[in-house]
């Protein structure tokens, strides 16, 4: 597993990762030696590089970075391989992009114009670190949990789906990148179904409420919402 960026969602899946018996290949964009703490906390499955050289030893690539960086994030590494995208888009926090500030584009769209030749999924993106945490559950648990998966390959959401079951989740198929916008900031899968960030164990999701809540997400413009800085 590779990761580009390792912050709370990026670090919460390398330790399920390396718990599952995984390798982790660990980037961010301050180098190698700022993972070093990380890397010595997951212990001898994980190492850091650049991230160049941790999209080049994935088999499958975790991208978990802001969405200002998609443009930073290395192409040619990562053609032909399953490329998980844990982003969401938010304003307040990115600035207006103008693709996402409409109904037309995705992010998940968006990160494909930058890395053309990989197969995305979105996961991830819409569980609170500490809950992704405190809520996995091996296969067969009365209560396990479960993530939406959006992506327009089927061998590749098969390989993400693969990765999720080993660390603890089931996945339900919520359609193409372009319907990815059913799992974005601010919808009824986004986080709600889990339990508050205030509850940091979480509250265990079956697949019908996940899907429950897909179905009655609706598309929102943030084309009028005002900007701030965080």
């Amino acid at each position: 597993m590779g990761f580009i960026g390792t912050g709370s969602i990026g670090g919460t899946i390398a330790r399920l990762a390396v718990a599952a018996g995984h390798q982790v290949v660990l980037s961010n964009s301050r180098g190698p030696g700022s993972l070093a703490d990380t890397v010595a906390e997951l212990g001898p499955r994980a190492s850091a590089a650049a991230s160049e050289e941790a999209a080049a030893a994935g088999d499958i690539v975790v991208v978990t970075v802001p969405v200002t960086a998609f443009p930073d994030v290395p192409a040619a590494p990562l053609a032909g391989k399953t490329v998980i995208d844990t982003c969401n888009y938010g304003p307040e926090r990115d600035g207006h992009i103008p693709e996402l500030d409409g109904t037309s584009l995705t992010s998940s769209e968006l990160l494909l114009r930058y890395v053309p030749d990989a197969m995305l999924v979105k996961a991830f993106n819409n569980i609170y670190f500490k809950h992704l945490l405190s809520l996995a559950r091996p296969a067969g648990a009365t209560d396990r949990s479960y993530l939406p998966i959006a992506g327009d390959s089927a061998p590749a959401k098969a390989a993400a789906a693969e990765f999720i079951d080993s660390i603890g989740y089931g996945v339900v198929d919520a359609g193409l990148l372009a319907d990815s916008w059913r799992q974005a900031t601010g919808t009824p899968v986004w986080g709600t179904p889990y339990g508050p960030p205030s509850n940091e164990m979480g509250r265990p999701t079956g697949a019908g409420a996940i899907r429950a809540a897909l179905a009655t997400a609706t598309r929102q413009s943030h084309e009028d919402s005002t900007t701030t800085s965080t």
